[in-house]
């Protein structure tokens, strides 16, 4: 079957399970109503009928690697969704039936040039963990090392090469059809997607970032970075030094181990903190599940493949809109805030500085060890999206980034407060030190 017949039959999925969960308004949006063959069906769960986030993400899950990735990225997005749907599709779990085991030794025989048993003394046959990229599997170096090997599937790039390209063509008809298309760009975001699902898809650059940050924290004997294994990593197959420790989630388990909660709470977050504002360089996937506490209180990151950067003009950004903030001037957080690079093609400036002065009424009367991060986010997403704003992708993954890790610190200490590590980032950066010095304690 040739390429286009094949999107052509794709398309015809897509639509069909769109329609099947009452998406008809996204199929309008796209112009494919003369695709739809299917009829919609109100699913029930349990006694009720599914609501409409419920259906979004179900037929998100429906449609496999590229759709549920998509989701993914964008329950992170309080710019473009609001909070039911966010909460809803951040339940997509990447979760697959694992590959069978002899496909999986195909792989790694055919990208490191020899047989699983010379290139490893052991190698688990049962994964670790079985994903919709790939899949990992514990291992022993010839040299004895224990190590994760992480192994892509097998045609899983041919598959989501074949639905990015739909994607697109989809996104350049709903900027023609869609009344917001437009003003929302939906193109520029199928182009994020698109770029930040290719480097997933691609372990030498999860490599190159493991490395990156291990550099960057080779001097911090509290935060441990697995070592990569070049001679045993390729594009489809990347091997790390393997990470034991407790999750962060294992109260009993840091209770047992005298490790204090509080401290580890803040030491997580100024990990995060100092990847954004001194590096510039941050893990963009800060969940619970990317922590090992080892014994001793240590730290191990692991988890490279989703990345976010900051430039020093947007810092130097941020700085003005934190200082508006601080000092209620309207007008020149209106500014600074469009100066982030937010979208939009008519913005009403009064309507936007009345709910900006709003916003910065209810969290500056608060004291410091009252205020969420996370909520103050949530409600300034609140605002771009009622202005029909959207945030540049990096720092919608900053925004996600910095809630996350308000959570994780949360779940170690339920008196924390992202706000009091985040001060004395900002102080520097408001005192014109853009990072490189010691960074906060």
């Amino acid at each position: 079957m040739g390429t286009e017949a094949s999107g052509g039959k794709r398309l015809r999925e897509i639509v069909a399970v769109l329609t099947r969960h009452g998406l008809g308004s996204i199929v309008a949006a796209i112009g494919a109503e003369d695709h739809a063959t299917t009829r919609w069906i109100g699913h029930r769960l349990g006694s009720r009928m599914h609501t409409p986030p419920e259906h979004l993400r179900l037929a998100l899950e429906d449609l496999g690697t590229t759709f549920l990735k998509l989701g993914q990225i964008l329950s992170t997005r309080g710019d473009l969704l609001p909070p039911e749907y966010q909460s809803e599709l951040a339940r997509l779990q990447d979760a697959a039936p694992p590959e069978p085991l002899e496909a999986i030794r195909e792989v790694v025989a055919a990208e490191l040039g020899r047989p699983v048993e010379a290139a490893f003394r052991s190698f688990d046959p049962q994964p670790l963990a079985s994903a919709s990229i790939g899949q990992a599997h514990a291992a022993v170096t010839a040299a004895g090392e224990s190590v994760v090997v992480k192994v892509r599937r097998p045609a899983v790039v041919e598959e989501v090469e074949r639905d990015l390209v739909i994607l697109e063509r989809l996104a350049r008809r709903a900027n023609r059809l869609w009344e917001h298309g437009a003003k929302y760009d939906i193109v520029g975001l199928a182009r994020e997607f698109d770029h930040t699902l290719r480097a997933e898809l691609d372990y030498v650059k999860e490599a190159g970032n493991a490395e990156r940050f291990a550099a960057v924290f080779a001097g911090d004997p509290m935060v441990h970075i697995p070592r990569v294994f070049r001679d045993l990593s390729t594009h489809r197959v990347l091997t790390l030094e393997r990470i034991h420790g407790m999750k962060v989630t294992d109260t009993e388990g840091l209770r047992a181990a005298a490790i204090d909660r509080p401290d580890l709470a803040r030491r997580a977050a100024t990990l995060e903190l100092r990847m954004v504002f001194e590096e510039g360089f941050f893990h963009a996937d800060p969940h619970p599940g990317n922590f090992f506490i080892e014994p001793g209180g240590r730290i191990g990151l692991i988890d490279f493949g989703m990345v976010g950067t900051v430039d020093p003009e947007t810092k130097r950004r941020l700085v003005r809109v934190i200082a508006a903030l601080v000092v209620k001037d309207g007008d020149g957080l209106v500014d600074a805030f469009l100066d982030l690079g937010i979208a939009g093609a008519v913005v009403d400036r009064v309507a936007l500085r009345t709910d900006l002065l709003g916003l910065a009424q209810t969290y500056l009367d608060l004291p410091l060890g009252d205020v969420s991060l996370s909520s103050m986010l949530r409600d300034l997403l609140s605002v771009v999206r009622h202005h029909r704003l959207h945030l540049p992708a990096n720092l919608a993954l900053l925004v996600k980034t910095i809630a996350m890790s308000e959570g994780v610190g949360a779940q170690l200490d339920p008196d924390f407060r992202m706000t009091y590590v985040l001060l004395p980032f900002v102080q520097r950066l408001m005192s014109g030190d853009g990072g490189g010095g010691a960074h906060p304690s």
